[in-house]
């Protein structure tokens, strides 16, 4: 016999199959149009960096002849912070730290996000020609605010895929996105160390 270990996966509520299965039949019929289409999406997403490291105890080992009783003390309310990022086949578009004005981190609420968007998201394609370009993000209420919608598509016009707009992101769908699967793994060292050294001076 073998140990293992129990696999944690993002639960789906009954009604989420048949959205997640139509818009898998939606970006496949885009394919079939055009076989490109996956380049010319830009997926975003949020993910929170945990600022003096995390340690895992299930997953952390000590192989030892003897106990060695290790101990780590961790602050009750641990400093982190919020990046957000995009990608796609243009590159990565970011990371964004959200702080304030004194440079503390701040948590995301659809008047922060909004203002990302205009300070630094929509800046990089005013001259850009997006009539053929995606944008994708996932159903936060900060994104599918009308206030929200409303601005991107000054930019992007009728191609977001999210709740609120024209093609429906599929709720509780982060395995779907390459920021997940992908990106926040490779980045998620070089973003804390950044981070840290940010909000360290």
């Amino acid at each position: 016999m073998k140990p293992y270990k129990v696999q944690l996966v993002q639960e789906l509520k009954p009604h989420d199959h048949p959205m997640r299965f139509r818009f898998a039949q939606w970006a496949e019929q885009r394919l079939v149009e055009d076989e490109h289409f996956y380049r010319k999406i830009i997926f975003s997403d949020e993910a929170h960096f945990h600022l003096g490291g995390y340690v895992n105890k299930q997953n952390c080992r000590i192989w030892e002849s003897e106990n060695p009783h290790v101990v780590m003390e961790k602050p009750m309310h641990p400093q982190r912070v919020t990046v957000w990022c995009g990608f796609w086949s243009g590159g990565i578009i970011g990371p964004f730290f959200f702080e304030n004005e004194q440079g503390a981190a701040v948590t995301v609420n659809g008047e922060r996000y909004r203002a990302m968007l205009n300070e630094f998201l929509l800046l990089k394609f005013e001259e850009e020609d997006t009539d053929d370009i995606w944008f994708q993000q996932d159903g936060a209420p900060c994104h599918t605010a009308n206030a929200t919608i409303d601005l991107l598509r000054t930019v992007f016009e009728n191609c977001i895929i999210s709740q609120n707009a024209n093609v429906n992101w599929p709720p509780r769908s982060y395995d779907l996105t390459p920021l997940d699967y992908f990106l926040w793994g490779i980045e998620r060292m070089s973003v804390t160390l950044t981070s840290q050294k940010r909000f360290k001076n």
